[in-house]
This record gives structure tokens, C-alpha cells and sequence, in this order.
């Protein structure tokens, strides 16, 4: 290897692979580390090691690696080695066969000794990618088939290292050390990527705020996020997919990313909020569209007593009038039974015993006040329940009609202006002009709890940003406002 560059000639190579318990670096565990150490064209050491993970090895697990949990009892613990290993490793270049998740693992076992590790990784799927683009598959039995390499112990450690390092004497021998040092120092100075990613995917990303889109295999929509600046989330993701099997399932799925730029972050906030509503994305758990929007409602008894019952159609022109917006009448009966144990108020009036013609049960046991059978003052009653409930009452729209929120990104050169009514996100228009133009008539917008939330922040509260809004009178309302999930 005479024809060797000063960046291959100077480092250590590790190549490195593990076998574990399973996928999820957060809780699995590794069962065996393989080592082959390279350096100026030749193997200057090995080093391998059964580890006894301290859980057990599954049958499926036992059957693909042949490791088994008598194999591992008596093997020593990732803590009996760790030292050993960070000093193999120092200094070295950690490569792998998709290296995120072998290093992700080896980050996890240090992190739960309370240390942290970290070095220079190189992906072998992503060389392979760089230097064979022409092939669409780079896993680890392609390689061996594609480049006649030795037949291994496949799931074995050092089966597996022995491939990867035959795949890289391959690759320098079909394109010389010069081509494939180039290669590596591109991967290694660029941050990490998913390997199914192009390398220079960040390159495309820009730096504002707006909405990013992860597809996975046959454009299957895998996550919807928001930010102010767009790559810099795209690139915390990547840095940071290792640490959750979520994250490292994501990441091994992810095929292509996409975005749509907004001017400002509330925009970036009601689009993320729309698109994970209306497109189910598989990883985004939290904000996916309600079913059964629930509030409550406080209305006078035949004896005056206000009394609670749970809606499903909820008048956005009167929201004044509503207390709580809940996903489900499970979550608003515990808003109640919550409401009635802190304030003694009645269990029968908030609808949660049936009505009858004597007091409720809290009343026997001394936990209502008497309203249920005429024991407490009306106009006392009234003023506890209406105090109770105060926090919980849903803001009234403070403008006469619609109005339109501007958000400006001089940089960008955009403008988004963001029609909203009743807390409600109706349109977005990119200039002045349209305004005079747009008619809400026949539109339908559903009255949602997160958008609710979000622009009350937004708007009534505020959220420490300042926004241009103007109030836009002359536009008819839309026709239809519906809760999630009504008829």
C-alpha cells in the first residue's frame, strides 16, 4: 500500500461490530464487541469479547446470532471492560456497517456508567454508497455477493468486522487509496446523515423557519417537524437519532427529506399543526386529530343551581361560554371529579352521580355543601362554581371578524399573512393584495384544541413575538365551524 495518503497513513482504523439483545439502544444491551485494528495498509491488532448483557437474550435473538444466554453468563459486564475499550478506541476512527447504530450502542453503555464517549465515525454503507452510487442495495450480504467477498460467520462480531474490512481492501483495490481517502475525509468532515440520505443532504436545507417532511421507503410519511430554522432542527435530529429506538428506528427508514418554508415561526407552528392532522404521519404521536372534542358547559337548574354538562358541539362565536376542551369524556369526567374534590361542589349538579330526589353520596360524607338538596345559598353555590371553573374557561375572540396576522422574513424576501378567526387558522395569503380579494363564504374549518391553544399563545397571551395584525371586517365568515369528530 505505497500509494497510501497522509490521512490513511496516519490514523487507526477500528472496524468495529457489535451483536445485542435487539434494537433499542435505550434498552437492549450488547452481547458481543469484534475489533480489527488497521492501520498503514495492514492489521496491527484484534480484539473481541462476549458480554454478559444482564437481560435476556430473546429465542429469536439467540437463533440469528448464536448467542446464547449460557454463552453470556459468565461473561463480563460492559463495565468490567469499558476502560479497556475506551483505550483501544482513543484516538481512532470508529467505522462501522450503518454506524449509528453500533455507535449509538456503544454511547448508550457509557452513558449508563455516567461517562461520556464520542469519536470520529465512518459508515461503511455510506462509503459504499460514495464510491459505488450505481447499486441501490449496501447492506452487509449485498456487499459480500456484489464483491465475491470471503463467506463469514454473518451476526458473529468478528464475522461481521472481517467482511467490512474485506469490502474496504476491495474498494481500494477497484479505486485506488487516493479515491477512497478522498471518500472518507467527505464523510468525516460532513455532521452524520442517515445512510440511506444523500451526504450532501443538509447542503439543501435552509436556514428558516418552516416545516420539514421525513419519507420513508415507497414515500410512506414518517414525521412532521417545526422550526426557525429548518436545517438546524434537520441536523439536531441526525446528531441526536442514536440515543432512542425511536430515533434509530426513524433514521434507518428515512429516505428523503422535504420542507415548506413559512416567514415566521407561527406560521412554521399552524402548518406542522395541519399537516400532522390531515396526514398522520407514523412517528408523531402528540397533536393527531381528536376524534371526540368534549368541553363543559355551566347552565342554571329549574332551582337556579349552574349545573355542568359535557358538549360536543362547541359554537366557536361563543366560546365564552365553554369551560376545558378535552379529547374524550373520560379526560373531562376527571376535570370534574378534580373541579368537585378541591371546591366541594356537587357531585350530582356536575354530572357525575345520577340525579335523584335526595343529596348525593359527597354529601354523607361531608364533602358537598348541600347544594344538591337545598342546603346551600344559590347565589353562594353560583359564585364557588363560576370561581372554580374560572381557569378553565375558553377565551372570547377579542376582534369584531377575521383578522390577518403578518409575519415578514425581509431575508427570504416573504410575507405570510395568516387569516384567523375565532382562534381558528383559515387561510395563508403572501400579499396585502389578496386580502382585498379572499372570501371566507363556503369554507369549512374545524375548531381544533391544539390550534386553539397555540394561537391563544400566539395572539392573547402572546409568546414574546411581535406580529403586525389587522383586523379585516369586511370578509364574510366561513360558513361552517366544527368541532374534531362532529356530525
Amino acid at each position: 500500500m505505497n500509494d497510501l495518503l497522509p490521512f490513511l497513513d496516519s490514523c487507526t482504523l477500528a472496524f468495529l461490530d457489535l451483536e445485542t439483545t435487539g434494537g433499542n439502544a435505550a434498552h437492549d444491551r450488547i452481547t458481543e464487541v469484534g475489533i480489527r485494528f488497521w492501520r498503514d495498509g495492514e492489521v496491527v491488532d484484534e480484539w473481541q469479547t462476549l458480554l454478559n448483557p444482564e437481560t435476556r437474550i430473546s429465542p429469536f435473538i439467540e437463533q440469528l446470532t448464536g448467542i446464547s444466554n449460557q454463552m453470556v453468563a459468565d461473561a463480563p459486564l460492559f463495565e468490567d471492560i469499558a476502560d479497556t475499550l475506551r483505550a483501544k478506541l482513543k484516538g481512532c476512527v470508529f467505522v462501522a456497517h450503518n454506524a449509528r447504530f453500533d455507535y449509538g450502542f456503544v454511547k448508550s453503555e457509557f452513558r449508563r456508567l455516567g461517562q461520556a464517549f464520542s469519536a470520529r465515525v465512518l459508515c461503511t454503507v455510506k462509503l459504499s454508497r460514495k464510491l459505488y452510487p450505481a447499486y441501490r442495495r449496501h447492506n452487509m450480504d449485498a456487499l459480500i455477493a456484489r464483491h465475491g467477498l470471503p463467506v463469514v460467520q454473518r451476526h458473529r462480531a468478528m464475522g461481521d468486522v472481517e467482511a467490512m474490512h474485506a469490502f474496504f481492501e476491495t474498494a481500494m483495490g477497484d479505486h485506488g487509496a487516493g479515491m477512497v481517502e478522498y471518500a472518507a475525509r467527505e464523510l468525516l468532515k460532513r455532521p452524520s446523515v442517515p445512510s440511506h440520505l444523500p451526504t450532501d443532504v443538509l447542503d439543501t436545507l435552509p436556514q428558516c423557519p418552516g416545516v420539514y417532511r421525513f419519507y420513508g421507503e415507497n414515500d410512506v410519511l414518517l414525521y412532521v417537524g417545526k422550526s426557525t430554522n429548518i436545517l438546524q432542527r434537520v441536523a439536531s435530529h441526525f446528531s441526536g437519532d442514536h440515543n432512542s429506538h425511536r430515533g434509530i428506528r426513524m433514521s434507518q427508514s428515512l429516505r428523503r427529506v422535504e420542507w415548506t418554508e413559512t416567514a415566521g415561526e407561527l406560521g412554521a407552528l399552524l402548518l406542522e399543526l395541519k399537516q400532522i392532522k390531515t396526514l398522520s404521519p407514523i412517528y408523531n404521536r402528540r397533536q393527531r386529530a381528536a376524534k371526540n372534542l368534549v368541553s363543559i358547559e355551566l347552565t342554571p337548574n329549574a332551582d337556579g343551581y349552574l349545573q355542568a354538562r359535557l358538549v360536543r358541539e362547541i359554537e366557536p362565536h361563543r366560546l365564552g361560554d365553554y369551560y376545558g376542551l378535552f379529547r374524550s369524556i373520560r379526560d373531562a369526567e376527571r376535570a370534574l371529579k378534580g373541579i368537585a374534590a378541591k371546591n366541594e361542589l356537587c357531585n350530582q349538579l356536575l354530572g357525575l352521580e345520577p340525579e335523584n330526589d335526595g343529596p348525593c353520596f359527597q354529601r354523607s360524607l361531608g364533602r358537598c355543601k348541600g347544594a344538591c338538596d337545598g342546603g346551600e345559598d344559590v347565589t353562594r353555590y353560583n359564585l364557588r362554581t363560576q370561581i372554580a371553573f374560572h381557569t378553565l374557561r375558553l377565551k372570547t375572540w377579542p376582534w369584531k371578524g377575521p383578522i390577518g396576522v403578518i409575519e415578514r422574513n425581509p431575508k427570504r424576501e416573504r410575507t405570510d399573512i395568516l387569516v384567523i378567526y375565532n382562534w381558528m387558522h383559515v387561510a395563508t395569503l403572501h400579499d396585502e393584495d389578496e386580502l382585498s380579494d379572499i372570501s371566507l363564504r363556503g369554507q369549512s374549518v374545524t375548531f381544533d384544541v391544539d390550534s386553539y391553544k397555540l394561537v391563544v399563545k400566539a395572539l392573547h397571551q402572546r409568546d414574546g413575538h411581535e406580529r403586525r395584525i389587522v383586523e379585516l371586517p369586511a370578509l364574510s365568515t366561513p360558513d361552517v365551524l366544527m368541532p374534531e369528530g362532529s356530525a
